[in-house]
């Protein structure tokens, strides 16, 4: 049997919507400039209420000028879709008084009337599949930036009903990503309105909310998160850690640490094994890396996978000396040696949980740790000093500029970093939005 859900979302809170959210709003109505654009796109900082007056233009749109369509919600993934836009939208149309019926499974889709809303995520080149086939009449595409670029292709390709429009909203990120090249910069040749936010476009916020945004990035994450810029990455990653060193660098470990949790990467031939542990405060107030275990297979010789084992589980027993430890995050790609250390644990009777870590985009994980030392939230015992060597020389990949990602070439250790950033990365999004 299908879930479905029918008007059992509680009602969204409206507040004053800004001139650049009512442009938004209005920019398909007859008497508008932009009455006939195909293509709408509202790039520009986070928190600038671009998705929620996309949401509410989208809506309007689509039940005013459609009956018995069918339209696409695309995201990054089902997860950031369901969170960004549905969860709001369900809100919007509860307050409106508007009925509607939400399948949950199998073929995600929502009824609104006669038209048809599905759901699709958009996480890798082969989603575009998904979508092949459909003759849709609109789409709202929320973080497109973040969307492979056959699948935008292909989405613009299935509106082909007579009148279709399409609804962007994003995030920027390099100025050589598609979005920016082949969209926003022949916007006028390839028929598109782009609209551009800041977040004093977001009547919501007050003085002292845009002020602890304005202190939660540095960098390139400021001009693009804040500012709204499409600005390029360059030269060191972390360049606030590699300038303040010390000031990150701890003695002794802070007295209320809640829990620690540990990060697990796996080393070829020509990498390292790296463990992390990573303490969080109460209140997630502050991240601290721990202890950790290093070992460079290239330069003192590779371990065998029992000594790996032998390693995480003395590396375990000296962490749950000293603090609640219950589980370990470990490098996907490696599930046989994830299964060594499922094994060796369970002989060992450590109590620690292995699993699998998510590994989130890299650019994702980068910029919650570059938030978290902008907060002044991140410390690093001064005896992990892979840790603190790993992120003094991080750089990012010069050949790979719409990636954001770190330079691997053997050149720096990236192993740390990755053991790191899967200890956390489950938990980030509720740390760094505190």
């Amino acid at each position: 049997m299908n879930k479905t859900m029918a008007k059992k979302s509680s009602s969204f809170r409206f507040l004053p919507f800004s001139a650049k959210q009512q442009r938004l709003m209005n920019w398909w109505r007859e008497g508008s400039p932009y009455r006939n654009r195909d293509i709408m796109i509202a790039d520009g900082s986070i928190r600038s209420g671009k998705t929620i007056a996309c949401i509410c233009s989208f809506l309007i749109w689509s039940m005013e000028c459609f009956s018995g369509q069918n339209f696409i919600l695309s995201g990054k993934t089902i997860g950031s879709l369901k969170k960004n836009v549905i969860g709001p939208m369900l809100q919007i149309l509860t307050a409106w008084g508007i009925p509607y019926r939400y399948v949950r499974s199998g073929e995600q889709y929502i009824e609104i009337g006669t038209n048809t809303y599905y759901l699709y995520d958009a996480h890798n080149e082969s989603s575009q599949d998904k979508i092949q086939g459909l003759t849709a009449a609109g789409a709202l595409a929320d973080e497109a930036a973040l969307f492979p670029r056959n699948f935008i292709e292909q989405m613009i390709g299935r509106c082909s009903v007579e009148g279709a429009k399409i609804f962007m909203n994003c995030n920027p990120e390099s100025p050589a990503h598609y979005v920016k090249t082949e969209l926003l910069d022949k916007a006028e040749e390839k028929n598109i309105y782009h609209l551009h936010f800041t977040m004093d476009d977001n009547l919501a916020l007050s003085p002292k909310t845009k002020e602890k945004f304005y202190r939660m990035f540095t960098g390139v994450f400021y001009k693009r998160f804040i500012l709204g810029l499409w600005a390029a990455t360059d030269g060191l990653i972390y360049q606030q850690f590699a300038d303040e060193k010390e000031r990150f660098l701890l003695n002794a470990a802070p007295s209320d640490i809640q829990y620690a949790v540990i990060g697990v990467d796996f080393g070829g031939t020509k990498s390292a094994h790296s463990f992390t542990l990573t303490g969080l405060t109460k209140g997630f107030r502050q991240i601290v890396i721990l202890d950790e275990f290093y070992h460079d297979n290239k330069k003192n010789g590779r371990l065998s996978p029992k000594q790996v084992e032998d390693a995480f589980v003395d590396f375990v027993r000296r962490a749950k000396r000293r603090y609640r430890v219950y589980e370990a995050y470990c490098d996907s790609a490696e599930q046989t040696l994830i299964e060594g250390l499922t094994v060796a644990s369970v002989r060992s009777r450590l109590g620690v949980d292995v699993k699998n870590a998510q590994k989130r985009p890299i650019n994702d994980r980068i910029a919650f740790y570059n938030s978290m030392i902008a907060q002044d939230r991140f410390r690093i015992m001064k005896s992990c000093t892979a840790h603190i060597k790993a992120f003094e020389e991080a750089v990012y990949d010069p050949d790979e500029p719409v990636k954001d990602i770190r330079l691997d070439d053997g050149t720096t250790d990236i192993d740390s970093l990755d053991s790191m950033e899967y200890a956390t990365e489950s938990i980030q999004d509720d740390i760094m939005y505190l």
